[in-house]
C-alpha cells in the first residue's frame, strides 16, 4: 500500500521526480518524444498518491504543464496529447463517473464476518478494486473466501493483479457485470452511486447475500448493521431481501 504523505508532498514528489527522469533520459540519448512520454507516465503513476481526483490530476499535470511553459518549442504540437493519453490510460473517462481512487484502510473490514458471515469458499467481489487495498482487507476478514476484483482501468487492474495474485482480478465495468454469483459485494463508491448500487444488488443478488459499503450509506434503505471506525467513518452492511432476519446491529471500533 502506498504510504500516506501530507499534501502537497505528493505533488512535489511527482513534479520533481518527473523532471529528474526527463533530464536523465535526455542525457541518456532518448528522443524528446520518448522522454516526454516516459516522464508523463511516471507522473501519472505518482498521482495515485493524491487523495482526491483533482489532486491526482494536479499531480499528473504538473510536469507536462511546466515543460510546455519552458520547452514547448522542442516538441511538435501533437506531442502534448501524449500526457493526456497517459492520464486517460490510468483514469479512463468511464471511471470518472464512479469513485476516485481511495484505498480501503487495512483493518477496516476486520469486524465484518461478525455481522455478514459467508460460507468457506464463497465468492466475494470487490467492485472497483483499484490497486487492491480492498481485496487485501477482504482477505484479512475472510481468509477462506474466493476473492474477485473488478476494475475498469487497465493499468490499475494490472497492478492490482500483481499485488493480489491470490484473487481473480479482471477488467470490467462494475455496472455491467452480473453480481448474482457473489455471496458478498464490497464497494467504496460515492454517495450518489449508492442508490444505483442498491438497485443492482436487489435485482441480481440472491436473498440473504450481502452488500457492503465503506463510508456511504444507501439512502432510503435500512442497514442490517454498521461498523463504526475511527474518524467517524462507517462500514454499512445490507442484507438482500428475502432471507430470514437474524437481527441487525451496530458495532463500534476505534482503529
Amino acid at each position: 500500500m502506498l504510504p500516506h504523505l501530507p499534501w502537497p508532498l505528493p505533488a512535489v514528489l511527482g513534479w520533481s521526480s518527473s523532471w529528474l527522469l526527463f533530464l536523465l533520459l535526455q542525457r541518456g540519448g532518448w528522443t524528446p518524444l520518448w522522454t516526454l512520454l516516459a516522464a508523463s507516465l511516471w507522473g501519472a503513476l505518482i498521482s495515485l498518491w493524491g487523495d482526491t481526483l483533482w489532486r491526482k490530476l494536479f499531480i499528473a499535470g504538473g510536469f507536462p504543464l511546466s515543460l510546455a511553459l519552458t520547452q514547448a518549442q522542442a516538441f511538435p504540437a501533437w506531442a502534448w496529447l501524449l500526457p493526456l493519453a497517459c492520464l486517460l490510460l490510468l483514469y479512463p473517462l468511464q471511471s470518472w463517473k464512479d469513485a476516485p481512487l481511495f484505498p480501503t484502510p487495512p483493518d477496516a473490514l476486520n469486524d465484518l464476518p461478525g455481522v455478514a458471515p459467508v460460507e468457506p469458499g464463497a465468492a466475494v467481489l470487490d467492485a472497483g478494486c483499484g490497486l487492491g487495498d480492498g481485496l487485501m482487507a477482504l482477505r484479512q476478514a475472510y481468509p477462506l473466501a474466493v476473492l474477485h476484483g473488478l476494475e475498469w482501468s487497465r493499468p490499475l487492474r494490472w497492478l492490482c493483479a500483481r499485488r493480489c495474485p491470490w484473487a481473480h482480478v479482471e477488467r470490467g465495468d462494475i455496472w455491467q457485470a452480473d453480481w448474482g454469483a457473489y455471496a458478498l459485494v464490497y464497494l467504496f463508491q460515492r454517495p450518489e452511486s449508492m442508490p444505483r448500487a442498491w438497485a443492482k444488488a436487489c435485482a441480481e443478488m440472491a436473498p440473504g447475500t450481502w452488500l457492503v459499503s465503506l463510508e456511504f450509506a444507501v439512502p432510503e434503505a435500512t442497514a442490517h448493521a454498521h461498523i463504526a471506525l475511527a474518524g467517524e467513518r462507517r462500514v454499512w452492511v445490507y442484507r438482500m431481501p428475502g432471507a430470514l432476519a437474524q437481527g441487525s446491529g451496530k458495532r463500534d471500533r476505534a482503529s
